[in-house]
């Protein structure tokens, strides 16, 4: 299992040594970690995917996370619904010849044309990490000069049956 964990942290300096030091100590590997202001300038959200490990490992890390101080909340995201995204800024080589060729090749991904230079366009494309991929097979042959991966990024979806009509648009309110 690859596990997904959201952590809501205090946003002040040096959270996100603490927490990556935490892993480093433990001997887990991230393979990807994003990290954000909320919606709350007092608050940040780190989105951290794990390599594989058994249930056992990952409570332990949760445990470990709980303990530190500026963590104020952790979610275990792998088994649930959630909305998760990964953005990626390809720069690939592009003779004004092939520009439509290519244009055509990354229009059935939605992805878009977000920068051009005289021999190469820089593409945009957000989606899971598997159409990310296979954008990035499709545009290899044309020659990819540069690429940048934000890494995962994800919030639970709101379950079904916790949506209560009379409460829709509030946000919910984590106090500190």
């Amino acid at each position: 299992m690859t596990p997904v964990l959201s952590v809501l942290v205090h946003n002040k300096p040096g959270v996100l040594n603490r927490i990556t030091a935490l892993f480093m100590r433990k001997g887990f590997n991230i393979q990807s970690l994003t990290v954000c202001i909320t919606e709350n300038p007092e608050i940040s959200r780190m989105t951290i995917v794990m390599s594989d490990m058994d249930e056992a490992a990952l409570e332990q890390v949760i445990k470990q996370l709980h303990k530190q101080i500026d963590v104020l909340k952790v979610t275990d995201l792998t088994d649930q619904a959630m909305v998760a995204r990964e953005l990626a800024l390809i720069r690939v080589s592009s003779p004004i010849a092939e520009r439509a060729v290519i244009h055509s090749l990354i229009e059935p991904f939605r992805a878009n044309i977000v920068d051009v230079g005289r021999e190469t366009v820089t593409v945009q494309v957000t989606g899971d990490a598997e159409k990310i991929d296979a954008l990035i097979a499709l545009l290899r042959p044309y020659g990819i000069r540069e690429l940048a991966r934000t890494g995962l990024t994800a919030l639970p979806r709101e379950a079904a049956s916790s949506a209560d009509p009379k409460r829709a648009g509030e946000a919910q309110v984590l106090h500190i």
